[in-house]
């Protein structure tokens, strides 16, 4: 792991984008093999797929508007298509129908922007007759090298990079794919750089998909999320989770300890659908009032990773944040906290509350009427120590 990681942990909030020439049909990601696609037919949506008027600082915008710290991009997903400029296929971006390197493009943007920047690549690779002929194959050897040289291409040719993201990591074993080799040569030629844990090795974080579950006490992760319910571009998504319902997820993320990274998928022009934009602009209007209660949290020693009935809580040092679903209206109390309140505040207007608490019992006797937030309004409780559950 690197020397310094605490970058991840403050930023709590990433943006993950899945984007290539299946944005094309807008089938999603996985379109070349469910739909059993012949490759030379899918290929073709590669001679479709260029998004002239794409400008990557458009998603680093949305990114910092949506209160997010780091951007991970698919630079090459399981279909093989690679959005960069790669010496060792012609299935790239620079050599098709984009005619653009779009990864040292995004690359300038999000740094340009401040963000912490990332790459997706996946092990896998459907249109590789190395992948199709599996480990035993005499084709394999062929495919690992190919597989390490374009790792070594991308940890080479854009300068610093700060998460290296695996995906499609089987079949075989570690020992088939070489990956403590892979490893070390990311380590060394890019020092500073997290890599997860999909790369055949426990990497330096876990990465739930789909699901909320904390790690161990003292291993860092992050839940992969999605806005709708495809990771890629489809044209006919009918649902998109609402704004409350994400950030209750951030909260319960942020109060065990670890990171969103929330996906978003563009169209083959590269805009981002604008349901996708409104749910992200909602979340950044929520952070910029109670990011307090989000960035730099650790887990939370109140509570079930940070749950508890009205909601979610987190915690920062010895402040508790209370988030609160379910606004009780005037007057209000909870038990079993096993601290102290010196101080108490409503963060999302910084009143100052009035409270009174009898043992681990703290009541709110003069609470707002209506509920201050839309989604999630936030009381921040200063005590004598870090928070904890009373015995």
């Amino acid at each position: 792991m690197p020397a310094d990681a605490s970058w991840f942990n403050e930023a709590k909030f990433g943006m993950v984008i899945h984007w290539g020439i299946y944005s094309v049909p807008a089938h999603a990601e996985w379109m070349l093999h469910d739909e059993k696609i012949p490759f030379e037919e899918y290929r073709r949506y590669a001679d479709q797929f260029a998004p002239d008027d794409w400008d990557p600082r458009d998603w680093v915008n949305l990114a910092q508007e949506a209160g997010m710290r780091y951007m991970v991009l698919t630079a090459r997903h399981h279909d093989g298509y690679c959005l960069y400029d790669s010496d060792l296929s012609d299935f790239t971006a620079p050599k098709t129908a984009a005619r653009r390197d779009l990864i040292a493009e995004y690359i300038e943007a999000a740094r340009a922007g401040g963000m912490r920047v990332g790459l997706y690549y996946s092990l896998l690779d459907w249109h590789h007759p190395g992948w199709q002929a599996g480990p035993e194959s005499d084709e394999w050897p062929e495919f690992i090298e190919y597989v390490h040289g374009q790792v070594r291409e991308l940890c080479t040719n854009y300068g610093p990079l700060d998460v290296m993201w695996f995906d499609g990591g089987g079949p075989g074993c570690a020992a088939c794919w070489r990956a403590e080799k892979l490893a070390k040569m990311i380590r060394e030629l890019q020092p500073d750089c997290l890599i997860n844990n999909r790369g055949l090795l426990p990497g330096d974080f876990d990465t739930p998909e789909q699901k909320i579950e904390a790690s161990e006490a003292g291993r860092m992760w992050e839940s992969c999320l999605v806005v709708g319910h495809r990771w890629g571009f489809y044209r006919n998504e009918q649902y998109y989770k609402p704004p409350t319902r994400l950030l209750l997820d951030l909260v319960h993320i942020a109060g065990g300890g670890g990171n969103l990274l929330l996906n978003v998928s563009p169209m083959a022009d590269g805009t981002i659908p604008e349901p996708q934009q409104e749910i992200l602009c909602e979340m950044g209007k929520w952070l910029a009032r109670h990011g307090e209660a989000i960035y730099g949290a650790q887990r939370c020693k109140y509570g079930s990773h940070g749950t508890f009935v009205n909601g979610g809580a987190t915690a920062r040092g010895n402040t508790l944040y209370l988030h609160m679903l379910l606004w009780p209206g005037q007057q209000w109390a909870f038990s079993e906290l096993g601290n102290t309140v010196q101080n108490a505040r409503l963060l999302t207007t910084g009143e100052k509350l009035e409270f009174v608490q009898e043992g681990d019992r703290v009541i709110f006797p003069a609470l707002p009427k209506e509920p201050p937030d839309p989604h999630l309004s936030v009381i921040a409780l200063e005590l004598d120590g870090e928070p904890r559950r009373s015995e």
